[in-house]
């Protein structure tokens, strides 16, 4: 197993523009590159991350098993926990997904708890879907749980900013009475 403690050791490592991993590889570091990725059958227990783009990876198989990143952009997870803020992908099988925002083609896990979901044509989780929205790109689509349910939470900033408009509204009428009080 090659095992990379510095970035200065994944930098060395990078040729013509790509990192090529060949086997077990552990980064027990940091890293930040501008290069592509080239790797197969990758196994992994921890992944943390800013950002993923899998333009630049490319991978035969990745299984993971604890993912925690700012962004990822795949054409295929598999995967038993991510917790990311924003992910694009093509085909998402997972156990659990934390995310603010799913772009995907085909999703399947055991549970889904998002902010925004938008989908190509199928969406499912064994368990449960918690989701601000749940939208499909294509018009013969479907989304569904089967042992659980899907359910909608409730979108705080859209309320907050209702009450700021109504406030606004208030403080526009008080105004006026007050000018029209004056005038008397």
């Amino acid at each position: 197993m090659k095992v990379y403690k510095t970035q200065a050791q994944v930098e060395k490592d990078i040729k013509n523009g790509v990192l090529d991993i060949d086997g077990d590889v552990k980064f027990e570091c940091s890293i930040n590159i501008e290069a592509s990725i080239n790797a197969w059958d990758i196994t992994a227990w921890d992944i943390t991350a800013r950002n993923i783009n899998a333009s630049d990876i490319n991978a035969g198989n990745i299984n993971a098993w604890d993912i925690t990143a700012s962004d990822i952009t795949a054409w295929d997870i598999t995967a038993w926990d991510i917790n990311a803020s924003d992910i694009n992908a093509w085909d998402i099988t997972a156990s659990d997904i934390n995310a603010g925002n799913i772009n995907a083609w085909d999703i399947t896990a055991s549970d889904i708890n998002a902010r925004d979901i938008l989908y190509y044509a199928v969406c499912f989780a064994y368990q449960n879907i918690k989701c601000l929205s749940i939208k499909a790109e294509r018009e013969v689509s479907k989304h569904f749980c089967l042992d659980g349910e899907i359910t909608f939470k409730s979108d705080n900033s859209q309320k907050k900013q209702e009450l700021i408009d109504k406030a606004e509204e208030l403080k526009s009428k008080a105004d006026e009475l007050l000018e029209k009080a004056e005038e008397l």
